[in-house]
């Protein structure tokens, strides 16, 4: 606590990868009175001195020298997949708070490893950032706590989408390094299911798609998710770019914004005129901050983002996303609940804030992401054996301090 006070309560924040994640952090961490960017380190100089300009911080090559930083207090690792344990464990090793990019790692003995180096450490580790943050989920969790509707029974999540043909570096589909949907966005689906139902999953029983040679890992899975006290739960995803969600959402996409079409398949036809691998990884670098396809996120005006098709079944009732909140569906009427605009990096930057100054336990721990892990190599194992794996990793959602504003 002692770096806070000296510089009047601020969490000095670092960031590893100046990617999609990375750069997407920004706004909510500049909306925080009581946080600040200090610093970022990655391997584009250009873009890391453009960074320190604009944010009038420290740049580093080395994450290393970024965690050696008097000026960094906690760091958001939004490196690739296969890097997370390396970085968790420099972070920790210098005693820095952490945020790390979903999926926590690629096994379960990863994360133990990682935990057990977090906790000597004396740090808070949050898993993030996941779809459970946003206001929608979390207001959809209230309720379900309430019991206004009954006991929830069924929870549905379905994405349909391009994932597999937007631009991808080799190590995003590789299923042993991360790669593939499972890994890569299962961990949403399971976050928002776990959440909602309380996070005490049973069992999985499931299947996964590899249908494009070209693209060599997990492009698709349906698992059927059984909690302890019998909730079922489906999680349906598809990233091969036919049918998408976004026609059942109002148009509106997980970032937030309404997505412009832009032609029938166009991410896979785009990819499949890509002259090689490194092109494609070249046009997703361009993405990340200071590139030339970089969103301004901080002047995006979005509704409540969707992160594909989410139905919630209880007793008396059954719950979805609308454009500004949610639609219900009670025994004598439909009326919707409008939710603010905070979003679920808002509350990701608060939730790391009030457990390093005011000692909150983080709900999206080390253990959180490590049970989520657990459902991703569970779908994977399901799939590969045809038959329903049993779960021992789980942990239930404990009731948040923080209330979701209308």
């Amino acid at each position: 606590m002692t770096s806070l006070i000296n510089r009047k309560h601020q969490l000095g924040i670092g960031i590893i990868g100046l990617g999609n994640a990375g750069s997407a952090l920004l706004p909510s961490i500049s909306k925080h009175p009581h946080v600040k960017v200090t610093a970022a380190a990655g391997r584009n100089k250009e873009r890391l001195e453009k960074f320190a300009a604009d944010f009038q911080a420290n740049y580093y090559l080395s994450v290393d020298d970024l965690c050696r930083s008097e000026h960094v207090d906690a760091v958001y690792i939004a490196s690739p997949t296969e890097l997370h344990v390396e970085h968790v464990k420099i972070a920790a090793s210098y005693k820095k708070h952490i945020i790390v990019e979903k999926p926590l790692a690629v096994s379960v003995e990863e994360a133990d490893m990682l935990i057990q180096e977090v906790e000597s450490a004396g740090v808070h580790m949050i898993v993030g950032h996941s779809f459970s943050f946003e206001p929608p989920i979390r207001k959809i969790r209230e309720i379900v706590e309430q019991g206004k509707l009954g006991r929830v029974r069924i929870i549905n999540n379905w994405y349909f989408n391009d994932w597999m043909y937007r631009p991808r570096t080799p190590e995003e589909l590789d299923t042993s390094l991360g790669g593939g949907v499972t890994y890569r966005q299962g961990s949403h689906q399971f976050d928002i299911i776990r959440y909602i139902g309380g996070g005490m999953l049973r069992s999985v029983r499931a299947i996964t798609g590899r249908w494009d040679e070209t693209r060599p890992t997990e492009g698709a899975h349906a698992a059927f998710l059984e909690f302890e006290d019998g909730t079922a739960a489906t999680a349906i995803y598809n990233g091969y770019d036919h049918f998408h969600t976004t026609e059942l959402t109002f148009g509106i996409g997980e970032g937030g914004p309404s997505i412009k079409p832009s032609g029938y398949g166009s991410s896979r036809k785009t990819i499949r005129q890509m002259s090689s691998g490194e092109a494609e990884t070249t046009m997703k670098s361009q993405k990340g901050y200071g590139g030339s396809h970089s969103k301004n996120y901080s002047k995006e005006v979005t509704n409540q983002p969707f992160f594909g098709l989410t139905v919630v079944s209880c007793e008396r009732g059954d719950i979805r996303q609308s454009p500004n909140g949610l639609f219900v569906y009670g025994d004598d009427d439909k009326y919707e609940v409008q939710l603010s605009h905070e979003t679920g990096r808002d509350i990701m930057i608060a939730e790391l804030y009030d457990a390093v100054a005011h000692g909150h336990p983080p709900t999206h721990d080390g253990r959180w992401g490590k049970a989520n892990l657990e459902v991703c190599r569970a779908v994977l194992e399901s799939a590969k054996k045809r038959q329903e794996v049993y779960l021992s990793h789980q942990v239930a959602v404990e009731p948040s301090h923080r209330t979701v504003s209308k």
